[in-house]
């Protein structure tokens, strides 16, 4: 098939070009920028901007599937910044599919788009968005998933995957991040039991998508539906952190502040960072003070069946093949 996958020269988004192109797809990637790797995948590059309708119907044009993979990601900024790649990207790729008569498009969501803050244990799609969202990323991830849900019909069938805490070997997000507060000396544990949370290596989720595409077709089972995606076995996370900084030989984190103080430094940061303006992140929001002193792990059962998906690479695998590379770099 000829697949359009937008943040194609991304962690993810490469992911699932490697995988298509290994099977014998032809792939086309949309992305803002030129990535030399890609022409040495024969993947055709395609540059524009996402919350540019005709760049987007451009990148569209001549495509049988679209991973609508591209994303702005991030625990703070401007809400614009957000909104015009997140939902105004989304409902350009929605409009580019329908006029070009596309059948498939895969969506990537994020399992913070129904993330209230509060502990989430095996719960499943039924679970509702909340009425409110400590970040404007899971914000606008929430609309744009509602966007193209709402878009499944008789001539375009949609599915939206989220997958949770991706990581693995080229990951430009989470684990340098944690990785570089960590020898600084700048990490802290939140709160004081233990949480639970889904992690999901990258080809994994890379495959989900593969899976999604294969199963998805007007009238069937997964057309209009969200599907959460890991690896299937929850980890505690702070152990599992402290497995990734030994691996780059880092510290591990020992340092500990309460949840509650975590929330109100997040508050006022957020507040503070606003009013200046400062430059960067604050080094703590409310967002991610949730996302670390709470559980958040998924029922994926609804995948397994809908779509066939089944991780091959386990957590500890993951975590190897990881610390391989970073041992390297």
């Amino acid at each position: 098939m000829k697949a359009l996958v937008t943040g194609g020269g991304g962690f993810l988004g490469g992911a699932v070009v490697r995988l298509l192109r290994q099977r014998g797809d032809s792939v086309r990637s949309f992305t803002r920028s030129r990535y030399p790797w890609l022409d040495e995948f024969g993947v055709e590059q395609t540059l524009g901007d996402l919350a540019q309708l005709t760049d987007v119907e451009r990148a569209v044009s001549g495509c049988d599937v679209v991973f609508h993979v591209a994303a702005k990601a991030g625990v703070w900024g401007r809400y614009s910044a957000f909104f015009d790649t997140n939902v105004t990207g989304t409902l350009s790729v929605v409009a580019a599919c329908k006029k070009h008569g596309v059948r498939r498009l895969v969506y990537t969501s994020t399992p913070s788009v129904v993330h209230a803050g509060k502990d989430v244990e095996g719960a499943n799609e039924a679970l509702p968005y909340p009425a409110h969202f400590e970040a404007a990323y899971s914000e606008t991830k929430a609309k744009a998933e509602k966007a193209v849900l709402a878009a499944n019909g008789p001539d375009l069938a949609t599915v939206s995957l989220r997958p949770h805490l991706i990581f693995g070997p080229g990951d430009p997000h989470l684990v340098p991040r944690i990785i570089d507060s960590a020898r600084k000396g700048k990490l802290r544990r939140v709160g004081s039991r233990p949480v639970k949370v889904d992690v999901t290596y990258v080809d994994n989720a890379a495959q989900a998508h593969l899976d999604a595409a294969d199963r998805l077709d007007i009238g069937t089972a997964p057309a209009g539906k969200a599907y959460f995606i890991s690896n299937g076995e929850p980890v505690e996370l702070w152990p599992f952190l402290d497995r990734i900084l030994a691996e780059a030989g880092a510290p591990p984190v020992t340092r500990r502040v309460s949840a509650w103080k975590a929330k109100l430094a997040g508050r006022v940061l957020e507040y503070v960072y606003w009013l200046l303006p400062l430059p960067g992140e604050p080094p703590m929001t409310r967002f991610v003070a949730s996302q670390l002193s709470t559980s958040h792990w998924y029922d994926i059962s609804a995948a397994r069946r809908d779509l066939g998906y089944e991780p091959t690479v386990t957590v500890e695998e993951g975590l190897k093949r990881l610390g391989e590379r970073l041992r390297v770099g």
